[in-house]
């Protein structure tokens, strides 16, 4: 018997959603389209300033510095055209520069968060401040680079630090009953000796498993099917085909940092203990001056709200706030809400605090 016209339809329906799935899993989305220049180079690390689009005389004057985590790609907060914080707050007339930590090699597995809080960052703001003209800055860090910026920010207080934004910044260790990674990172459990001598960093591969694990379903299968059931709306795919390219893009972790995560952090809490020494310093949150705006993402699975609530009775800042948002760790920037709810409130905070 002939195939009927509906039978044959039906086939070359499917087929092309097959064929348009395929491309969407198997190519990278174009991301990280706001104009920018690198203006600064250490090692892997660059430091890039957006173009401005609005003119000097309506622009705020005190710039601002993204800092992102260290074992991802920080084009997250560029992720495409229409939904890009970055995008957002260059139009809303800010000065925004990136730090890039790049992806580190074998020779780096020796860089360690005084590296990277005390000479990456401090030379990379030296170099806006130059650029920009002004002394006195603002400094955005999300996740591990929340960890780098508070580090910063209370060893150098005096540098000119005037804003400081975290976003879900895994700061305290204390409560390991509400840590995801906690369990995952067990001495019992997890060798970090063995990890390290065999691969100098911790490899990125690693590091994303250990995420997507924490979800399973959700991550290698629900996530799937979320695609497959809007394969017919475009703009659903783009914003799937953009979030999947940055998710898969993941590098490496400095073998250094990566203990110091796990022995310093996890594992003893040092630095709400008041014990963490970087350089032989004692990081003393007490010396944290800066206005400080800290985003709690309520539904986070990768940093618990309780990790990052204890810190505003830590600081010494005279003006400080807790802005808690629904939504996940990554979604709370970078999902369907972000420029409805996160986006406008930092904005607003920062904005009457960097004239």
């Amino acid at each position: 018997m002939a195939p009927t016209s509906t039978g044959s339809d039906e086939f070359a329906k499917a087929e092309e959603r097959l064929r348009r799935a395929s491309k969407v899993l198997t190519t990278k989305a174009a991301i990280a389209q706001t104009p920018k220049e690198q203006i600064w180079a250490l090692n892997k690390a660059k430091l890039y300033r957006y173009v401005p689009v609005v003119p000097p005389e309506k622009r705020h004057k005190t710039p601002l510095l993204l800092i992102f985590a260290l074992m991802n790609r920080p084009y997250i907060l560029d992720l495409r055209p229409g939904h890009s914080f970055v995008e957002f707050m260059v139009s809303r007339g800010y000065d925004v520069y990136l730090l890039d930590w790049g992806s580190p090699g074998p020779e780096d597995k020796n860089l360690k968060f005084d590296d990277y809080a005390l000479e990456y960052l401090p030379r990379a703001i030296r170099k806006m401040k130059s650029v920009s003209g002004s002394d006195e800055f603002s400094l955005l860090g999300w996740c591990i680079g929340a960890i780098i910026t508070t580090v910063y920010a209370s060893m150098r207080p005096e540098d000119g630090l005037r804003n400081l934004l975290l976003l879900t910044a895994p700061l305290d260790f204390s409560d390991k009953n509400s840590l995801t990674f906690a369990r995952w990172t067990d001495e019992r459990y997890f060798d970090l000796d063995k990890i390290l001598a065999m691969f100098g960093n911790m490899p990125a591969e690693m590091i994303e498993y250990g995420a997507k694990a924490l979800k399973p379903v959700e991550n290698f299968i629900s996530n799937y099917l979320r695609l497959w059931d809007n394969l017919d709306n475009p703009k659903i795919v783009e914003s799937w085909h953009a979030m999947n390219t940055w998710v898969a893009d993941n590098i490496p972790m400095a073998g250094g940092a990566f203990r110091q995560l796990i022995v310093d952090l996890y594992r003893n809490d040092s630095l709400l203990q008041g014990t963490w020494k970087v350089r032989g310093e004692t990081v003393d949150l007490s010396r944290l001056r800066a206005n400080l705006l800290t985003v709690i993402a309520k539904d986070d699975h990768i940093t618990p709200p309780c990790q990052s609530e204890s810190v505003l009775s830590r600081v010494g800042s005279m003006d400080k706030e807790a802005f808690r948002v629904s939504g996940g760790h990554i979604g709370i920037m970078a999902g369907s809400e972000a420029a409805r709810k996160t986006w406008p409130h930092i904005d607003a905070w920062l904005s009457a605090r960097s004239d």
